[in-house]
């Protein structure tokens, strides 16, 4: 008898089993000097970067040799973290300036205090007065556009910052004693983190007034910040002190000399 014959049939091999992923599983995750990475540094951040950057590459090339270059080169790095607003260091430990913090003006133990004082032979209650109307405050401190009066004891400022740009910010009056103190502080979402306060203390009859401000604010890129703002003749001391010298002969005088050396009168 013959054999059986057995057939063999080639089936095609079934496919690997493959698991999809999503598109999103598929894509590198970018890094902070990406263009698609996200941003991770604030707009005072960013703007301290550009001036540490600028001042660090100028001071480079006006030393020449090499620890110039070297010093030009990292500080156009600085120019150019500033202008991306991307920081890889930020990025690789988790920090973030942008996501700005829920709490109002600035934490303790943080930022710049100023203490300033001043005499002015006017009675408190007429400095007072001037200086809780906010619409007045541009009118004695040079670098603010414009602060205008808001719902409740808030207010929207407009100010020239070290960088020749504008920044805005909301603040908000939480103590008052008429005719004895202002306190107040920037509120979230603004540009600036600041607080402060200014007493009037009464130095007895017809001896006028002492004026003491209180300013803490959180300059931008902290201590380098300070001392960039230092560099660049914009320190807050400076700024009180022409603020105040501005007060006192606005209102001892009734009036402030224009740029074109014409005096203007109370309004």
């Amino acid at each position: 008898m013959p054999r059986p014959t057995t057939t063999v049939e080639n089936f095609p091999a079934p496919p690997a089993h493959r698991t999809k992923l999503p598109p999103e599983a598929r894509m590198p995750i970018p890094r902070s000097g990406e263009p698609d990475a996200p941003k991770n540094m604030a707009r005072w951040d960013r703007l301290a970067s550009i001036a540490a950057g600028a001042a660090m590459a100028g001071y480079g090339l006006v030393r020449g040799k090499l620890s110039g270059l070297a010093l030009a080169g990292f500080g156009s790095a600085l120019v150019y973290r500033g202008a991306s607003g991307r920081c890889e260091c930020y990025r690789a430990l988790g920090v973030s300036t942008a996501k700005r913090p829920v709490a109002t003006a600035v934490p303790a133990q943080e930022g710049v205090r100023v203490e300033r004082s001043l005499a002015i032979n006017r009675p408190p209650q007429e400095l007072y007065d001037f200086w809780r109307d906010v619409s007045n405050l541009p009118r004695v401190m040079r670098h603010l556009k414009s602060v205008e009066s808001r719902e409740g004891e808030r207010s929207h400022w407009v100010a020239d910052s070290v960088m020749g740009e504008t920044v805005e910010w909301d603040a908000e009056v939480f103590n008052d004693r008429p005719h004895e103190m202002i306190a107040w502080r920037s509120l979230p979402g603004g540009d600036v983190d600041t607080a402060g306060s200014i007493h009037f203390r009464s130095l007895g009859h017809e001896r006028g007034t002492l004026v003491e401000v209180s300013m803490k604010y959180t300059p931008p890129g902290g201590k380098l910040g300070a001392t960039v703002a230092s560099w660049l003749g914009q320190g807050l001391q400076q700024k009180i002190d022409d603020d105040l010298r501005q007060f006192k002969t606005m209102m001892e005088a009734g009036e402030l000399p224009t740029t074109s050396g014409q005096p203007s009168g109370r309004r």
